[in-house]
């Protein structure tokens, strides 16, 4: 097996020892929302948990507080939105697609208002348990017509999701990390809607990956390169409207099969969009979907999370395994060290 020769890498992915960047989204806010008055913030007493507090006191007369009141912030959203201003809600992930559901389909996506929905813990990133965890968010968007849904893999796209979601006339709701959140991509390759990176490319194995598991597998990369196993790796930060040229290559060239990783259910996800999209255009491979198997997640720390539900980068090398039918002999300490997040911590981590 060997790596495959051609088309060129076209994104530059860090490794696993990169520059981390703190809270990422808080200062680079105040400076794009200078020049833009239309640009309005509605939080739901979670202010400073999704790294807006500054912004409250930069712009005071922007920002609106709706207190533990999501049902009626998404519908004040609307109907700012209909006056021509860009409301940008910021609150857990949870809380905007699980208790306010009606209201953004009634009141946000049927009339397709430009309305921002930025949802912070996607996934098992927050110990808070399952009633902070949002692990089925991306179905549901994907499920709802005028969505544009994004995700947000480290602190280049954190930095650059606002730019890419202007240009949208319409409802975006974007995964988004906070805290202390790694620099994975160059600050000069930003967030682009429909467009993937590829970040590796081989032919034996694709791995398309998303969010924090992006992060995870390239911990495995040089595992998979001294094993001499061909592995096309492809960053997704769009999931819908989902697919592109390099996706599409990456899936007709792997050679014995795809394996897809999510912080998310398998069911409606990354794992269902690329089997919608290989059944579609009729790309026979073999295909496995990591990710949380019909289960809610409990409260625990990221990195015990990752490891019981098969999320992490070992999970990934016993996959690639079971595609090619043989032990590739790689053992825990050669994966690169993962990086481990305080629990109690100024981002706080732990969600409560």
């Amino acid at each position: 097996m060997s790596a495959a020769s051609g088309q060129a890498v076209i994104s530059k992915a860090a490794d696993p020892v990169r520059e981390m960047v703190s809270r990422p989204h808080s200062e680079n806010f105040i400076a794009w929302s200078a020049k833009r008055p239309e640009v309005l913030v509605l939080s739901a007493d979670l202010t400073s948990s999704c790294e807006v507090g500054k912004w409250r006191d930069t712009y005071p007369d922007r920002f609106i507080t709706a207190a533990m009141a999501e049902q009626n912030m998404l519908g004040v959203a609307g109907g700012l939105a209909r006056e021509g201003f860009v409301p940008f809600i910021h609150t857990f992930a949870v809380f905007i697609y699980r208790r306010a559901y009606d209201q953004l389909a009634m009141s946000v996506a049927y009339p397709n208002l430009k309305v921002r929905l930025l949802g912070f813990l996607p996934g098992i990133v927050t110990p808070g348990g399952v009633t902070h965890q949002a692990i089925e968010d991306v179905a549901i968007m994907r499920a709802t017509p005028n969505m544009t849904v994004l995700e947000t893999g480290d602190a280049t796209e954190v930095e650059s999701m606002l730019d890419a979601m202007e240009q949208v006339d319409g409802p975006v709701y974007i995964r988004v990390l906070r805290g202390e959140v790694p620099r994975l991509f160059p600050a000069n390759e930003p967030m682009r809607i429909g467009q993937s990176r590829l970040l590796n490319q081989g032919d034996d194995i694709t791995v398309l990956t998303a969010g924090i598991t992006t992060e995870e597998a390239l911990r495995a990369r040089h595992a998979f390169d001294r094993a001499g196993v061909g592995v096309s790796h492809v960053h997704v930060s769009t999931h819908k409207p989902f697919g592109d040229d390099i996706i599409e290559q990456a899936l007709s060239n792997a050679r014995y099969g795809i394996i897809t990783m999510e912080n998310h259910t398998i069911v409606g996800g990354l794992g269902s969009a690329v089997a919608e999209y290989m059944a579609e255009r009729g790309i026979g491979r073999r295909l496995v979907r990591l990710g949380l198997r019909d289960t809610y997640a409990h409260g625990a720390s990221k990195a015990h999370l990752m490891h019981e539900y098969g999320l992490d980068s070992a999970a990934l090398i016993s996959a690639v395994e079971s595609l090619i039918g043989e032990s590739l002999g790689v053992s825990e300490a050669d994966l690169s060290s993962a990086r481990t997040d305080a629990v109690h911590s100024e981002a706080k981590a732990e969600a409560l």
